[in-house]
């Protein structure tokens, strides 16, 4: 039997920029997808601690070290500027294998640093 489970999380990363004109996505420090264990192009879910909206987008590679959160596109409607999200990603996974799954979630500090 096939489950999902969680995969990786950054847990309340800040918002830093949401960019209407851009094509649909999310903008994220490239050390913060390395230590979540993201991948460009991965599919995400962002939710919003601060309005409660959920989204599912793809994430893009954002300059390293810059501390990067930006809403791209039509997800720009969905944070402002310091809103706290939740960026989560999921697996498919063996029921079996998933009791031993460890997933990869950090806490970014102030700046979304590390």
């Amino acid at each position: 039997m096939q489950i999902e489970i969680l995969k990786s999380k950054i847990h309340r990363m800040v918002i830093t920029e949401a960019n209407l004109n851009y094509i649909g996505s999310i903008t994220i420090d490239e050390d913060l997808m390395d230590a979540a264990n993201l991948i460009e192009n991965e599919k995400v879910q962002v939710v919003n601690v601060n309005n409660g909206s959920r989204i599912e987008t793809y994430v893009i590679k954002g300059g390293r070290g810059t501390g990067v959160c930006c809403l791209n596109g039509p997800a720009a409607r969905r944070g402002a500027e310091g809103d706290i999200v939740i960026v989560i990603s999921y697996a498919t996974i063996d029921f079996e294998e998933g009791k031993k799954f460890k997933p990869s979630i950090i806490f970014p500090k102030e700046g979304n640093k590390l």
